[in-house]
């Protein structure tokens, strides 16, 4: 009688900083790399690890959610503190636990936030230059604030979205429809801005795409009325540039 199969959920923190992104690639290291060849080294087992989405390179995770499959009897606890002993610092698994098998990090995922942290004093020190951009310009809080009220609620994302994010040649599934439950500007210290969105699912560099509009409407550049008509526009040409990944961190990932 073959041993049953377990799935593994893994909560996930990581600085993105020297990674090139979340997913397995042929040349560079990555998270999912990293994690993977750990857990086979344990279990002796080939481990595809899924992921609840993907971070590019330079983006931090406080908790990325991952399964995996496998018939070893480690104990999740075991398998844990044996992956965090051999992980590099920059990755650690906050938590494991045994689930259902039908759970899926990503498809069982029903929303998300994320956070961008912006240093807006003048000299930046220099712990904070691999997890904040760096903005001295003088920036209009009010006015970002307007810009983000307008994207709360169901919209087509199409303007902040990049190439690589779905196929566009299906006809079914949601498109670039994306509802945003809550985008909030917040200064939990002097010289910090921090603006969070919380949304049950992101286009590719979604967020990085609008904290670049936003820093220019932040900049007395454009008002939230054309802020408005750039998300009803469904061009990514209407939109600014993409903002660095290395202000950006998934903050957490939510399920039923």
């Amino acid at each position: 009688m073959s041993t049953p199969l377990r799935t593994i959920k893994l909560t996930i923190s990581y600085d993105g900083t020297d990674y090139c992104g979340w997913q397995k690639q042929k040349n560079g290291k990555t998270i999912q790399g990293e994690i993977e060849q750990c857990l086979a080294t344990m279990t002796t087992e080939e481990i595809p690890l899924h992921g609840a989405g993907r971070t590019d390179a330079g983006v931090h995770a406080l908790a990325m959610v991952a399964h995996f499959n496998c018939r070893s009897q480690i104990s999740s606890t075991a398998l844990q503190s044996g992956a965090n002993s051999m992980l590099p610092g920059a990755i650690r698994i906050m938590e494991a636990t045994e689930v259902d098998q039908h759970f899926h990090a990503r498809f069982s995922a029903v929303g998300k936030k994320y956070r961008y942290s912006i240093f807006t004093g003048k000299i930046q020190p220099p712990f904070s230059r691999f997890t904040s951009l760096h903005v001295t310009a003088p920036l209009n809080l009010g006015l970002m604030q307007d810009c983000l009220n307008v994207i709360i609620g169901t919209h087509d994302f199409s303007s902040f979205e990049n190439t690589g994010s779905r196929d566009k040649s299906k006809t079914t599934g949601r498109g670039a429809i994306r509802t945003i439950y809550s985008a909030v500007l917040i200064q939990p210290e002097k010289d910090l801005l921090i603006i969070e969105f919380t949304g049950d699912g992101f286009l590719k560099n979604m967020v990085r795409n609008l904290i670049g509009t936003l820093l220019d409407a932040g900049k007395g550049k454009l008002s939230p009325i054309t802020f408005k008509k750039i998300l009803e526009a469904k061009d990514r040409t209407k939109a600014m540039a993409t903002a660095p990944a290395h202000g950006l961190t998934l903050v957490e990932v939510y399920y039923r």
